[in-house]
């Protein structure tokens, strides 16, 4: 394949850009309730599954920010920017999934960067959860192959840490085994971090 042929899901980013989009144009359009729509960034997958996931670290917790940020002023800004930077870097679009159809002329496929945000989605779902990094092991272009998910997240304070992972791991396998027919063998979870909740979550 060609440099020419490539998509631009495919080609390398810059830290602070998503599909050749500064990260703070996105930002900013999301601010203004993505008004007035933009073509460039409606137009690129990449972008939409970004804005997606600012949308929700948007809507995590001015307030527990806040009240972390007063006990630990430098933590809660490295941590969202280290959130950021793990969304911006899996929106890339990655390995092509193949997915099954009784039809063998029909060739369907998904992006490893739809995987993960069917991902995303599953643990955004999921109330007093922030899902981190996500990451697949295994061998994502043959249909039927053993797949690990490995999953990073931040849990409400005050909730059962096994509670939270047991669901969580049944969220993702239920998701990508639906829309993706991935075999997923494991789902290890790691909850690195803990936020306080709104005081509307209370």
């Amino acid at each position: 394949m060609t440099t020419d042929d490539r998509s631009p899901l495919d080609v390398p980013e810059d830290d602070d850009t998503v599909d050749g989009i500064p990260a703070d144009r996105l930002a900013d359009y999301l601010d203004a309730g993505r008004m007035p729509r933009d073509p460039a960034i409606e137009g690129s997958a990449a972008c939409r599954l970004y804005l997606q996931s600012l949308a929700r670290v948007h809507d995590l917790s001015r307030a527990s920010l806040e009240h972390e940020a007063r006990r630990e002023p430098d933590r809660d800004g490295a941590w969202i920017d280290g959130l950021l930077d793990s969304i911006r870097r899996e929106v890339v679009g990655g390995r092509v999934i193949p997915i099954g159809h009784p039809d063998p002329a029909v060739r369907l496929s998904v992006t490893e960067a739809a995987a993960r945000g069917l991902v995303r989605r599953a643990g955004d779902e999921q109330s007093g959860v922030v899902l981190g990094s996500t990451t697949f092991d295994g061998d994502l272009t043959t249909a039927g192959a053993d797949v690990v998910v490995r999953v990073t997240a931040a849990a409400r304070y005050g909730l059962d840490l096994g509670a939270v992972a047991d669901e969580l791991r049944t969220r993702i396998t239920e998701t990508l085994t639906r829309h993706t027919g991935l075999t997923v063998v494991r789902v290890d979870v790691l909850v690195d971090d803990v936020f306080v909740a709104r005081e509307d979550e209370r």
